[in-house]
């Protein structure tokens, strides 16, 4: 076995990471620092110093990276409308390398040669954090337990949690796995596992359900800057305070959430079930004023490579080369989209019913469909027997007139 000198743990206090920590201790017999990033998980934050430090850990460190998390990952990805399978707004998949972009930090403040993740072999996750552990810090060993050890599943993760004393507690109402940050709050795992099976109706943290939702419907105004959310009705507000009031505005109208089944990097399917309140307000709004300032080949060949960034998200290709590279195209289009969008929320739906930009190529002399406008008709007859040549060769070649 590697001679390990000090681990540092992405630690979150759950079932999985504790047993973890104790494993690790007893492995490797070196000192471990159970790292946590706050990055909204909620009021569990709050507790895991003092779970860490039951169960064994050596040191540590928890570190609050809300703004930068907003700032820094989700509002890039957002500039460029990314969205994974049509339904994904990627909620996991963005807070993976943030986590361990800090924990690599951690690792060279305390002088670490080694990282460790909870992430099993089958999900992505054990991707996103290899992958930027590797494009940050090559030097340094990763330790992925879900993939040494002979702990077999969750009842046996439970025995050895029990054998250790380790305080981890389990009860049976809540059978699927949470993972929470401020643009979502996911759901997998047990009883979800059945694709045909409708989610609890209790399990939503934050949203209400659509038919609980008020009978009036709530309109916000959301202002852009260069691509970025800065207000929300007129109030300007940072990164995670944006994020964080819009979540709780499209939660309490029960909008935000989905249900899919993904593909996931390594080739197995996967259903999870999603809250994303806050982020599903901004892509409506954000696609509102886009379509008022962008010109339209510069949409569409945006548009076009959607699907290929947002693959790099969540595969967990933060950190290279080709994000980098797609991120200037997509942050050079952004440029002009400054403006406001007005949404209406209503019981589990959003609508845009206004936008406005100082950047707007909308030119209603142009558009409007009464007399005396700018646009002179009769040039689109050129234009159409131009476009159409080929398709009158084509018809005449096949003799159809």
């Amino acid at each position: 076995m590697t001679n390990i000198k000090k681990i540092v743990l992405a630690y979150s206090g759950g079932l999985d990471t504790s047993v973890i920590l104790k494993w690790l201790k007893e492995t490797y017999r070196c000192p471990v620092v159970a790292f946590c990033a706050d990055i909204g998980q909620g009021e569990e934050v709050a507790e895991v110093a003092q779970k860490a430090r039951a169960t064994g850990a050596d040191e540590v460190q928890v570190l609050d990276r809300r703004e930068e998390f907003v700032r820094d990952f989700v509002f890039p990805m957002m500039r460029a409308n990314a969205v994974y399978e049509g339904s994904y707004l990627l909620g996991t998949s963005i807070a993976r390398p943030l986590i361990a972009q800090a924990q690599v930090e951690v690792a060279r403040a305390t002088g670490a040669d080694a990282v460790a993740h909870g992430a099993t072999g089958k999900g992505n996750d054990q991707v996103r954090f290899e992958l930027t552990y590797t494009a940050l810090a090559p030097d340094l060993t990763i330790i992925a337990p879900w993939r040494e050890w002979d702990l077999g599943g969750r009842e046996e993760l439970l025995a050895y949690a029990r054998r250790h004393g380790i305080p981890v507690p389990v009860t049976a109402d809540k059978p699927y796995s949470m993972d929470r940050n401020l643009l979502h709050l996911s759901f997998e795992g047990g009883i979800l596992e059945d694709p045909w099976a409708e989610p609890p109706a209790d399990m939503f943290v934050l949203t209400r359900a659509p038919e609980a939702a008020p009978d009036t419907p709530r309109y916000v105004e959301i202002d852009f800057e260069a691509g970025d959310p800065v207000a929300v009705d007129g109030e300007r507000l940072s990164p995670a305070a944006l994020l964080a009031r819009l979540n709780d505005l499209a939660g309490e109208h029960g909008i935000g959430r989905v249900d899919l089944v993904e593909n996931r990097y390594v080739g197995l399917k996967s259903r999870g079930v999603y809250e994303t309140p806050g982020g599903t307000l901004l892509q409506a709004a954000h696609r509102a004023v886009e379509s008022l300032t962008l010109d339209r080949e510069v949409l569409h060949l945006r548009d076009s490579l959607i699907p290929r960034y947002a693959e790099l998200v969540y595969y967990g290709y933060w950190f290279a080369p080709e994000r980098y590279a797609l991120q200037a195209l997509m942050d050079e289009a952004q440029k002009p989209v400054t403006g406001t969008a007005r949404l209406k929320l209503y019981k589990g739906s959003v609508t845009v019913v206004g936008r406005k930009s100082p950047h707007s190529l909308y030119r209603p002399d142009l558009a409007t469909f009464e007399a005396g406008g700018a646009y002179r008709q009769a040039d689109a007859t050129g234009f159409i027997r131009l476009n159409a040549l080929r398709l009158k060769i084509r018809a005449q070649l096949e003799g159809k007139g």
